[in-house]
């Protein structure tokens, strides 16, 4: 009875929550691809009695092939007697959730599991669930700060990260050591024979080109990057020295570019200090390197004088609620479950999924795994929450990588930068 009391009271005092935000979700919390839908009882009050509810869940073909969403799914129904939950489980990529989601809100997932730039487009779609309560809680105070930001709007919660997508340094031990990557001015500087490139620059379409300007401190409209009037600031006295930093860098004889040769290449002959990469492709590097392969968080730059921590875009895939659900109650519990502590551990046990929790991804059994232990420490302590607003992906995503590609060809050099980055800067502001 106690829990049942506890259950039904954090949904009354979930949905005033809702109900003061506005918008379509006075009765759900969060949408996604699934098949489950939970109910609870219509006045709210405790019944005493059990509740026959449906949750349907949408998930990638990886939750389900390996067990853990069914024994997910099991714990929480005994856990929670309260509720005879009839589950419904649909396989939909968290990359294709939205996709999914909008063809038809209300036929959608209660719970769904999504990559984090899809939540604006969610939202904007009165799609998901602001969460309070404990969801809230979970991702306010159980994750760091960066991996929270992925999940939120402003200081609203709106879903629960359970997994890492993010950047680090790779590099090759046979020529650079510890101490050499904790900088990118020791990177630089190792003496190396002729043909070896110290450092291998990438722009990714912008995805990487950023971390040397939100590491200075600088950023796309405003802290978010959904305020438009806060402008782009990157063509101020700080935003001239990264560019003049950055072509210094580029220009470099010992700094590879992107596109010219690959890093698969080099490093197959030992040619290749440092490079910044993601997990999809260790295996690759690993097959190459072997136990020459070193890993890092991405270093910091020094161009003022003062050592500065680069700062990569960071995402998150996540777990929300059906701003439609019939079951918001249910729902909110069963997602906050699956992003516990527990089950995070439990999915990378399974699943090798690296915990976004942070208790969770300080484990003794996340830290013994040195690429879980790189991407953990990588967001959060070098990462910064990539924008997922509208507004900046309609700018910057066109504009940012001109940057590198001009600075490479010569058309943006020291003796034009200013005017280079006002041009930048005019075309990001312009409406």
């Amino acid at each position: 009875m106690k829990k049942l009391l506890i259950v039904l009271l954090a949904a009354v005092m979930l949905l005033s929550v809702l109900a003061g935000c506005g918008g379509d979700t006075s009765n759900a919390t969060a949408s996604s691809d699934g098949d489950t839908q939970q109910t609870t009882s219509g006045d709210g009050q405790a019944t005493g009695e059990v509740t026959d509810v449906s949750l349907k869940v949408w998930c990638p073909q990886n939750q389900v092939d390996t067990g853990i969403m069914e024994q997910q799914q099991k714990a929480f129904a005994a856990e929670h007697p309260e509720w005879n939950i009839t589950w419904t489980t649909e396989i939909v990529g968290e990359d294709k959730a939205a996709e999914n989601i909008l063809k038809d809100v209300g036929a959608a997932a209660d719970v769904y599991f999504f990559a984090n730039d899809q939540l604006q487009q969610l939202l904007d779609a009165g799609a998901i669930a602001r969460l309070g309560g404990a969801a809230e809680s979970l991702v306010n105070e159980e994750m760091s700060e960066s991996v929270a930001a992925t999940a939120k709007i402003g200081d609203a919660v709106y879903a629960i990260p359970f997994t890492h997508n993010t950047f680090f340094m790779y590099y090759d031990k046979t020529l650079l050591d510890e101490s050499d990557v904790a900088t990118l001015e020791g990177i630089m500087a190792k003496e190396t024979s002729d043909n070896v490139y110290n450092f291998y620059f990438e722009s990714s379409g912008g995805w990487k080109l950023g971390c040397y300007y939100y590491g200075a401190g600088l950023s796309v409209f405003g802290p978010n990057g959904d305020d438009q009037a806060a402008g782009c600031d990157w063509n101020s006295e700080t935003g001239i020295a990264v560019t003049e930093y950055l072509i210094d860098l580029i220009n470099n004889p010992k700094c590879a570019y992107d596109g010219e040769i690959s890093v698969s290449e080099l490093i197959a002959e030992h040619r290749l200090g440092a490079w910044f990469d993601g997990s999809w492709n260790y295996d690759l590097y690993k097959d190459i390197l072997g136990d020459d392969l070193g890993l890092a968080v991405i270093p910091t730059f020094n161009f003022d004088g003062t050592d500065h921590q680069l700062l990569g875009f960071y995402g998150s895939k996540c777990i929300g609620v059906n701003a439609h659900s019939q079951n918001t109650a249910a729902a909110v519990a069963f997602a906050t479950f699956l992003g516990n502590e527990e089950n995070q551990l439990l999915r990378y046990e399974l699943s090798a999924q690296i915990p976004a929790h942070e208790a969770a991804g300080n484990s003794e059994t996340v830290q013994a795994d040195p690429l879980a232990a790189v991407i953990v420490e990588e967001a959060n302590t070098a990462s910064i929450m990539q924008p997922v607003t509208s507004v900046f992906s309609a700018k910057y995503w066109n504009y940012a990588n001109t940057i590198p590609t001009e600075i490479r060809s010569g058309l943006l050099n020291k003796d034009n930068v200013q005017e280079k980055m006002d041009a930048f800067v005019a075309a990001m502001e312009t409406e």
